[in-house]
C-alpha cells in the first residue's frame, strides 16, 4: 500500500479527534442553565448562558438548570392537633438560584428539597386544628413555604410557593360536620325567628300606644279591614263589634239587675 493510499484515512481520524477535543473544549449552556465549573476538583464558577470554554482532562462542568421545578408531595396520613386523622397532598415550586451552591452544597437538590417539603407539611398541619386547615389555608400555604425556604436557602434554593391541595376527612368525620353544619343552620333559623317575633311585638307595642292616644284609629282600622273582607268576594262577611260600642249597653244592663 502506498502512502497515498493511508492519507485518507488519517485524515478520518484526526478529524475524529479535533471533533472529539472540539466537544471536550466548548459547551453550550442555554439561557436557562449555568455550567458548574471544577478544575482539578477545585470549583471555580458559574459559568453561562452561550459558549463555555473548558481545558480537556482539567475542567469538569455540571449544568445546572435554573427553572422553576415543580415538586409533587404525595399524600401523608397525620394527625391534627385537636387529634383528627386527615389525608394532606401539596405541591412546592422552587428554583435553583445559586448553582454553585447547589452543586457543591448537598448531593442531590431536589430529592433533598423533597424531603424536606414531605417532612415540614407533616410537622407544620399537625400544629393546627381542623378547622384551621379548612379555613387559613392561605395562611399555613404561607407557613409552609417560609419553613422551607428557610431550610433550603444554604442550598441556593429558593422556594416561590408552597400549596396545600386536598384535606381528605374520614367518613365519620364528614358525617359528624353535616350534622353540626345542619344543627347550625336550624340554630340560626330559630334565632332570625325569635328575633322577627321580638321586632313584631314591638311594632304593636308602639302601635297600641299611638291607638290609646287616638281612639278614632281604631274605628278607622276597623273600617279598613271591612273594605278588605269586600274585595275578597266572600259568601260571608264577618263583622267585628268593638268592645266600646257594648260597653254602655253592658252597664245599662247591670244597673238594671241591680235596682
Amino acid at each position: 500500500m502506498s502512502i497515498y493510499g493511508l492519507v485518507g484515512p488519517l485524515i478520518v481520524i484526526v478529524l475524529i479527534i479535533g471533533f472529539s477535543l472540539i466537544s471536550s473544549i466548548v459547551k453550550v449552556a442555554r439561557e436557562y442553565e449555568r455550567g458548574v465549573i471544577f478544575r482539578l476538583g477545585r470549583l471555580v464558577r458559574a459559568k453561562g448562558p452561550g459558549l463555555i470554554w473548558l481545558i480537556p482532562m482539567v475542567d469538569r462542568m455540571i449544568k445546572i438548570d435554573l427553572r422553576v421545578v415543580t415538586l409533587d408531595v404525595p399524600r401523608q396520613e397525620m394527625m391534627t392537633r385537636d387529634n383528627v386523622p386527615v389525608t394532606v397532598d401539596a405541591v412546592v415550586y422552587f428554583r435553583v438560584v445559586n448553582p454553585e451552591d447547589a452543586v457543591v452544597k448537598v448531593e442531590n437538590f431536589s430529592k433533598a428539597t423533597y424531603l424536606v417539603a414531605q417532612t415540614t407539611l407533616r410537622s407544620i398541619l399537625g400544629q393546627h386544628e381542623l378547622d384551621e386547615l379548612l379555613s387559613q389555608r392561605d395562611r399555613i400555604n404561607q407557613q409552609l413555604q417560609q419553613v422551607i425556604d428557610e431550610t433550603t436557602e444554604p442550598w441556593g434554593i429558593k422556594v416561590a410557593l408552597v400549596e396545600v391541595r386536598d384535606v381528605i376527612l374520614p367518613d365519620t368525620m364528614k358525617r359528624a360536620m353535616a350534622r353540626q353544619a345542619e344543627t347550625e343552620r336550624e340554630r340560626r333559623a330559630k334565632v332570625i325567628n325569635a328575633e322577627g317575633e321580638f321586632q313584631a311585638a314591638e311594632r304593636l307595642v308602639q302601635a297600641a300606644e299611638k291607638i290609646s292616644k287616638q281612639p278614632v284609629a281604631l274605628q278607622l282600622r276597623y273600617l279598613q279591614a271591612l273594605a278588605e273582607i269586600a274585595t275578597e268576594h266572600n259568601s260571608t262577611t264577618i263583622f267585628p263589634i268593638p268592645i266600646d260600642i257594648i260597653t254602655p249597653f253592658l252597664k245599662k244592663a247591670m244597673e238594671d239587675r241591680s235596682t
